[in-house]
């Protein structure tokens, strides 16, 4: 992956959640939640491999009543036998106190607690409830999220701070006084949470909001205010390309400016559709700014008047299959091999400079040329593939390329030398 030694980073303080570090210093954490009902232990289980085996490091789990308690050292047990070691959030809300309390092997069994400080209680059993969440956590030591929601802010310090400004003689608009609340309640209980005992290294905080100039805002705020892990994502992104978009607007600014520990994409999924597609989209994010590698990334071109036949799309989307075919596979065998670039190119205007910059590229024949596609290895042309299985020809020059640089006795950085086909 392309290093970037003038990105800046903001220091935090690093969080272990299971055997994952968040903060201080470590990768950038992709993490994602479950929409099944915790109730049911097997589906959830299910789910969470499968955001797992996407690539989601961390995975949260609503615990909302006791049935959802109650499962969640059965959701752990299935994951446990499965060979899957992946942390466990809970994510509590008005009764997490009580949840907490009386479902022990739920508490011990949770890798991390979330708790949105605008629901935990109210007036008099704020302060109790809170207490009892954080003594919990310090009793099987582990960390907290205090995860703060414009839609679920503490009203009580929203209205206090509304007052003061009306009384100021520059008052600020609703809009930033909103943001003042939401950076305070974060603050403010992470203060009191460290006066109960707990330490900054188990503390995470957030500012979930649903608009991408809040979500700036609120973690510029934070991230000059304290040296807490923090947690990025649009609380409601939205579905689709406009959740997708919405996300990558708001945490690309951030993450330039060296916010932000662990993130989440918070799609609304389509009927029956895989949630995992969250994960590949964080995944993208970070691969895509250079922050971070997962996958092998595919440079393709989008078509012009130039490539009139479809076959540079099919072959680009056959590639871009594979690779997310093989990487759980080459994950088990291969080491550096999600740095590796491909390009799969539709003509000769940019088709060979791409496939040269790339490890691994091929060149398509575009409008009126001849019916060859040069492949270049390491800025190098070291064959022309013809006929009509180019995709089962190219995807073999990759394996075997991958084969060759990542495999086991491979010297790093070493030139792959590929043979077979003829000029």
């Amino acid at each position: 992956m392309a290093d970037f030694p003038d990105l800046p980073r903001h220091k935090t303080v690093g969080v272990m959640v299971g055997d994952v570090m968040v903060g201080g210093g470590a990768p950038i954490v992709v993490q994602s939640m479950t929409n099944t009902d915790t109730a049911d232990a097997e589906a959830t289980a299910r789910q969470v491999a499968a955001l797992w085996r996407a690539g989601s490091e961390l995975v949260r789990i609503t615990v909302d009543r006791p049935e959802a308690a109650a499962a969640v050292p059965h959701i752990r047990e299935k994951l446990d036998k499965r060979g899957l070691n992946v942390p466990l959030i809970g994510d509590f809300h008005y009764i997490g106190h009580k949840l907490l309390t009386d479902y022990p092997a739920c508490a011990e069994a949770l890798a991390k607690y979330r708790i949105n400080p605008g629901n935990v209680g109210f007036r008099d059993k704020r302060d109790k409830q809170f207490a009892m969440m954080i003594e919990t956590a310090l009793r099987y030591d582990k960390p907290v999220r205090i995860g703060v929601n414009m839609g679920s802010l503490d009203q009580e310090l929203l209205t206090r701070l509304m007052d003061e400004n009306a009384r100021s003689p520059k008052p600020l608009t609703a809009r930033a006084v909103m943001h003042e609340t939401m950076v305070q309640s974060a603050l403010l209980s992470a203060a009191r949470a460290e006066e109960l005992g707990l330490p900054r290294s188990k503390i995470v905080l957030s500012n979930k909001v649903s608009t991408v100039q809040d979500l700036i805002r609120c973690y510029q705020m934070l991230a000059e205010r304290c040296d807490y892990a923090l947690h990025l994502g649009l609380t409601e992104a939205g579905m689709g390309s406009k959740g997708i978009v919405s996300s990558t607007a708001g945490l690309a600014v951030l993450l330039q400016q060296g916010i932000g520990d662990t993130i989440r994409i918070s799609l609304t999924p389509e009927p029956g559709a895989d949630r995992s597609l969250e994960v590949r989209v964080g995944q993208e994010i970070l691969q895509s700014m250079g922050l971070r590698a997962f996958a092998p990334q595919v440079i393709a071109c989008p078509g012009c008047g130039r490539t009139t036949s479809t076959v540079f799309q099919e072959l680009a989307k056959e590639v871009q299959d594979y690779i997310q075919e093989r990487v759980p596979v080459w994950r088990e065998t291969y080491r550096g091999f999600e740095d590796l670039q491909l390009a799969v190119m539709g003509c000769i205007v940019n088709g060979p400079g791409e496939s040269k910059y790339a490890d691994i590229g091929i060149s398509l024949p575009g409008t009126g040329e001849l019916p060859a596609a040069p492949v270049f290895v390491d800025g190098k042309k070291v064959m022309t593939l013809r006929g009509d299985n180019l995709g089962e020809q190219f995807k073999q020059l990759v394996e075997t390329y991958v084969e060759r640089r990542y495999g086991l006795g491979a010297p790093a950085g070493e030139r792959v030398v590929l043979a077979g086909a003829a000029e």
